[in-house]
């Protein structure tokens, strides 16, 4: 079987009319969040094609819908933390502190300064700096 998924109903419906329109008869199922769509693989190169080319366009309108009921102020930034319990967590930061840090500093070693205020935080150790150079 054929399938092709959907996030919103509105290009859902205009597919499932255009395979109708086209003769075909799909089969379809509703998801929590997806609309699916199954048509059988023994369809000819030429329709496969067609079929295929008002998916991608409906695709499109898929996005836009999408991206249309999303929060037009909606920025964010965060940082994976890696605790010592093998737990993630995300911790969530200011995109624009975020963003002048990772100006400087690589992910790799901006990834190292998270690790190290980790091992800190859950292991702390009391002696100043010099005094943990002093003991080795």
């Amino acid at each position: 079987m054929l399938e092709y998924v959907f996030f919103h109903a509105r290009p859902f419906d205009e597919f499932v009319a255009y395979l109708r329109e086209l003769g075909l008869q799909p089969e379809t199922g509703v998801d929590e969040d997806s609309w699916k769509v199954s048509l059988p693989e023994d369809i000819d190169d030429e329709l496969l094609e067609r079929i295929e080319t008002r998916y991608d366009q409906l695709m499109d309108l898929n996005q836009e819908l999408f991206d249309a009921e999303q929060p037009q102020d909606y920025h964010t930034a965060g940082v994976v933390v890696n605790l010592g319990s093998g737990e993630t967590v995300y911790a969530q930061v200011d995109p624009h502190l975020l963003g002048k840090i990772m100006g400087v500093l690589t992910p790799e070693e901006f990834g190292e300064v998270v690790n190290a205020i980790v091992d800190a935080v859950e292991q702390p150790d009391g002696r100043t700096l010099c005094q943990r150079m002093r003991d080795g």
